[in-house]
């Protein structure tokens, strides 16, 4: 489904309150540390998303299983895409279960976060979300973690969050649950525009990130982040595989629907050799 790109209604923010955060986790490379080689491996992404992937306003970030560095990818492409001027980018954390990007951030209180404002028709987007002091990124935390958050996941009222969403931000970057063990991000991809899986070298089993592909539609999927790869290829960090919206898919230029399939064989082939040795 593709969204117009209509003009964007935007309401003021609350102003940044510096004693609302500390100190950022060191990892996040494209607000810390910019000109670094990592932080030019997300703008790679950022690339791919701005050229291939205008439209794709609404990005979940994924993976198969939890710890394969999600979150932190997350919150880097959040950041790349935060350093183009005149644009607003919101970060979400979508992991009700264990919510960490608010932490891993610095924010000091998760509350209110998305849960309260789902729960709570009293309160508006701008209440909750938290503009960030240092960088140029607004943040809306998960709020109190829910042990079963699949009635949340479904409620109508997150979905009018993400069409509002849509409309006040250029981008909004997901924190989003891994695919395999549990359903909360199946019933998130319904609804996303995008979808970015990041999956771990020598560590994510072949078979559990063939089920998490599997239930990844094609057309959404804009690229495969690959993390602790001993023998990195040029592009890996932003190889896309996406649809041209009547079933062709291709990868960096246009290929034929033939040449798509062979480099989507190809590189699952890679994954296999990586992951499984």
């Amino acid at each position: 489904m593709r969204y117009a790109m209509a003009p964007r209604v935007v309401p003021a923010s609350a102003p940044a309150r510096q004693d609302e955060w500390r100190q950022a986790d060191e990892h996040l490379a494209s607000l810390l540390d910019p000109s670094s080689w990592e932080a030019d491996r997300y703008r790679i992404l950022r690339h791919l998303v701005e050229r291939n992937h205008a439209t794709k306003r609404l990005i979940a970030v994924t993976s198969a299983l939890a710890g394969d560095g999600k979150t932190t990818t997350a919150i880097n492409l959040a950041g790349a895409l935060s350093q183009a001027p005149d644009t607003r980018i919101l970060l979400s954390d979508l992991d009700l279960r264990t919510p960490s990007v608010g932490d891993r951030l610095g924010l000091v209180s998760q509350s209110p976060g998305l849960v309260d404002l789902i729960l709570d028709p009293t309160l508006a987007l701008g209440d909750v979300v938290r503009r960030h002091p240092r960088f140029r990124l607004e943040v809306l935390p998960a709020g109190r973690p829910l042990a079963v958050p699949y009635e949340l996941l479904k409620s109508p009222r997150l979905e009018e969050l993400f069409q509002e969403m849509r409309q006040r931000y250029d981008y909004v970057v997901l924190d989003t649950p891994p695919l395999v063990p549990v359903p909360d991000s199946r019933l998130i991809a319904d609804q996303v525009d995008g979808l970015v899986m990041v999956v771990t070298a020598h560590r994510t089993p072949r078979a559990l990130l063939e089920d998490a592909l599997n239930q990844m539609e094609p057309a959404k999927v804009i690229g495969i982040v690959f993390n602790r790869d001993d023998h990195p290829v040029q592009g890996y960090y932003g190889y896309s595989y996406h649809g041209d919206g009547d079933g062709h898919y291709h990868g960096h230029g246009r290929r034929s629907g033939r040449q798509a399939r062979d480099a989507w064989t190809s590189l699952l082939e890679k994954i296999r050799r990586v992951f499984v040795g």
